[in-house]
């Protein structure tokens, strides 16, 4: 049996291993900034984002262009979320702080976004934990309950880039527009998933057949029509 490539998977390796790849280069030929640790941490925690997002945007694809094949992507996406993610808060917490955990400590009680950061990570772990078909079958429809939590996760990495790079949101002061413009995408990714929204979605791409009329009004030889009709 031939060997079959699935070509959206492998552009999906492919940028992936690419932005660590150039990550990797960057910092070991010091062609990062004058603070190369936080240029390492920002980098990772963006593509954590970008990966995010596009595991989101694969059910809209699917429910407003048709596009099934997004539907297999979810999980390697969300997967190398994790993955940048966990990069993200390793270089956070080794080299930036040298695994000092009290003078984490201190910085958790004093830095909320390190907070926000921490759940963000958590769940993307436990998600990535149970993303496997056995837990698939161990958890059964609870499987689907808790990976719903995706969808926290993604307002509290906005929360998170807004407050790391000192924004308020509320008052629209400081570096926001950044995650003004990933919270309007995020946002407009889950409302894409109400019900009403997929229902009226899917009514517009799939309009039913208006009700057929027999040719002749009272003739009994043109019957109504049937459900199979319509």
């Amino acid at each position: 049996m031939p060997f079959k490539v699935n070509g959206w998977k492998l552009l999906i390796h492919t940028v992936a291993w690419c932005l660590l790849g150039w990550l990797v280069v960057d910092y070991l030929t010091g062609n990062l900034t004058v603070n190369p640790i936080q240029a390492v941490t920002q980098r990772t925690g963006d593509y954590a984002l970008y990966f995010l997002v596009a595991s989101l945007a694969c059910t809209p694809l699917n429910t407003f262009f048709g596009f099934r094949k997004a539907l297999s992507l979810r999980r390697m996406l969300g997967l190398y979320a994790f993955l940048f993610a966990a990069l993200h808060f390793g270089t956070f917490i080794g080299l930036d702080y040298g695994l000092d955990w009290r003078l984490l400590l201190d910085e958790v009680a004093l830095k909320r976004y390190i907070l926000v950061g921490l759940g963000t990570l958590t769940i993307l772990t436990l998600l990535a934990i149970t993303s496997f078909r056995w837990w698939m079958k161990r958890l059964g429809k609870n499987w689907k309950r808790l990976h719903r939590l995706v969808y926290l996760a993604s307002i509290l990495v906005i929360v998170h880039f807004a407050w790391a790079v000192k924004g308020d949101l509320l008052r629209l002061q400081g570096d926001i527009w950044q995650p003004l413009l990933f919270g309007a995408i995020v946002a407009l990714l889950l409302i894409a998933r109400i019900p009403a929204v997929r229902r009226a979605v899917r009514a517009v791409r799939f309009p039913m057949p208006g009700r057929l009329k027999p040719l002749y009004r009272g003739d009994k030889s043109h019957p109504r029509p049937t459900t199979i009709d319509r």
